[in-house]
């Protein structure tokens, strides 16, 4: 088959995904330091897009090498997998921030730890699950008529997996509101006890809304056209509009690494570590905090 200029560069975006995360998820590893609830989330996020990225590459040699219907099934439900999990691993990030703001006193405890735990337990399993729907029977290969604008997900698949994102995001919609409310209100208690609001706390605050709006923004940028296509779409239109909204949603997982890791100073030095095999004592790192965005 003729190649498709739309799936070639799915296969590039995977690529760059599965390069970006394979590097984070090997510098947690390598690196005992990076042991934190922080950083297991992190890493979860990484596995996640680093599973996705290699699923749309897989995707891509099984549609122009091997075709069978069993193994799109087994593909598509990889993807789906991969990709709740990229999703559910940012809530669990959003809930870990919000948690070390809204508990700072109580954040670093076992408590904490087993919640993280039971999260990411909870994330892998319902996105397992729903990878798996497909693969049980959940698809359109013999009702051509329930396919949806992803053959071959039916449309009910869809709707839910979309329903699913929609109540994810409001979730994390709302969590970053009560973070900025938190962030805001120590500053006016610095202030308080200060007698003035200092111009570098006014720009450490400002500073600190506008990255959280950014992050929820790109995160809405990417999967937010996809998931109303998926609802609103139908199967007998061009596929086009199908790949012109799911390849932003790729990007998602390919900006994830910068937001969430490659900016963390911990990482950074890692990196140094693990590229040049010692730690340039003369460059400064200061250690972030979980509520660090």
């Amino acid at each position: 088959a003729a190649l498709n200029p739309w799936d070639v560069m799915l296969c590039v975006s995977g690529t760059a995904i599965a390069c970006e995360n394979a590097l984070v998820v090997a510098i947690i590893c390598y690196s005992p330091a990076l042991r934190t609830p922080m950083f297991v989330l992190v890493g979860s996020l990484a596995t996640a897009d680093l599973l996705a990225g290699l699923g749309l590459i897989l995707n891509f040699v099984f549609q122009y090498v091997i075709r069978s219907e069993t193994v799109s099934l087994l593909t598509v439900g990889f993807l789906v997998a991969s990709f709740a999990a990229s999703v559910s691993s940012l809530l669990a990030i959003t809930v870990d921030r919000y948690l070390s703001l809204y508990n700072a006193l109580t954040y670093y405890s076992e408590r904490t730890v087993l919640c993280i735990h039971t999260m990411l337990a909870g994330a892998w399993g319902v996105s397992l699950c729903l990878g798996l729907l497909p693969v049980l029977g959940w698809n359109c290969l013999h009702d051509r008529a329930s396919c949806s604008v992803v053959r071959p997900l039916t449309k009910s698949n869809v709707t839910l997996l979309s329903a699913s994102f929609f109540l994810i995001f409001l979730i994390m919609l709302h969590l970053y509101i009560e973070i900025c409310k938190i962030v805001c209100r120590h500053a006016h208690q610095i202030a308080l006890q200060q007698h003035f609001l200092t111009a570098s706390h006014y720009v450490a605050t400002k500073k600190g809304v506008s990255t959280l709006a950014i992050i929820l923004g790109i995160f809405g940028a990417s999967w937010l056209p996809f998931a109303i296509y998926c609802v609103v779409g139908d199967p007998d239109y061009p596929s086009v509009y199908t790949y012109a909204t799911l390849l932003p949603a790729t990007y998602n997982s390919m900006i994830n690494p910068i937001i969430y890791a490659y900016r963390n100073q911990e990482i950074q030095r890692s990196m140094w570590v693990l590229f040049c095999g010692c730690f340039q004592a003369k460059v400064s790192f200061r250690s972030r905090s979980p509520s660090d965005v």
